[in-house]
């Protein structure tokens, strides 16, 4: 096991991507706190399912856009186990509409939650990754923040926002011995959008795609925990596409170096 005796907190870990990724730093040995903002059940279930299997888990609540809350939450994290090794910056909203149209509302609140939070979370861990002169973050972003997409720009922005962020943290914090990612998933299979890519839609976007596969959560989760445990000690800084090859296809193959 490539994480053992490491803390992880996932944040948005309820459910989709962030449940698997959660699941998965479990199976490598990590301790995993299952962040939540509103969904309780579901964290619980996922913390159950890593129990279950020998694992250990711990359930926090937090809205990751209050930068309180996030205080609260690795305050939490801290009491619990003493230690924070890993941050898995996942939680994420997306409301779409085309931009003449979009509610100054909408802008601001999807900004708030993907790339706020990514800041909250990371300026709230860093203290104590630096006082330990070592750690990992790994920021779920999206090939969105690459290429764009009509309807949503406002989850592209935050997600470039995020791809910045993360290259420029990245440099601060590597003489701290601290390294920082992002995983950039293309079309991911989860709840939210199954419908979608199970239509006509889906099968127009499958097209685009070299490998002519949608990406699975548990590849993603598994990228994550690459990135996050020891094969990855020199890498920091990186954007690393999980899309089946989308973004070569379309020319945006640089967005990894």
């Amino acid at each position: 096991m490539k994480l053992a005796d490491q803390v992880a907190v996932v944040t948005g870990g309820s459910r989709g991507i962030g449940a698997a990724i959660c699941v998965a730093l479990a199976e490598e040995g990590a301790t995993v706190v299952v962040n939540h903002r509103r969904s309780p059940e579901r964290a619980e279930r996922v913390a159950d399912d890593i129990r279950s299997a020998g694992g250990r888990a711990h359930v926090t609540a937090a809205d990751v856009s209050r930068p309180d809350e996030v205080r609260r939450m690795v305050d939490d994290a801290l009491a619990e186990f003493g230690r924070i090794d890993i941050l898995v910056n996942n939680a994420g909203i997306a409301d779409n509409d085309l931009i003449y149209r979009m509610s100054p509302e909408s802008w601001l609140a999807v900004m708030k939650v993907n790339f706020g939070g990514v800041f909250h979370c990371t300026q709230a861990v860093l203290p104590h990754l630096m006082a330990r002169g070592s750690g990992a973050i790994v920021n779920v972003s999206s090939a969105m923040g690459e290429r764009g997409w009509i309807g949503q720009a406002n989850y592209a922005a935050s997600k470039g926002a995020i791809n910045a962020f993360t290259r420029s943290c990245a440099m601060e914090t590597a003489r701290f011995g601290i390294r920082v990612n992002a995983v950039l998933p293309g079309f991911a299979r989860t709840e939210l959008v199954d419908d979608l890519l199970d239509g006509e839609q889906g099968r127009r976007i499958l097209r685009q795609i070299p490998m002519r596969a949608f990406v699975e959560p548990a590849e993603i989760a598994r990228t994550v925990c690459f990135l996050a445990g020891p094969d990855a000690t020199r890498i920091t800084g990186a954007l690393v596409p999980v899309d089946g090859g989308a973004m070569t296809a379309l020319g945006l193959g640089r967005a990894a170096l």
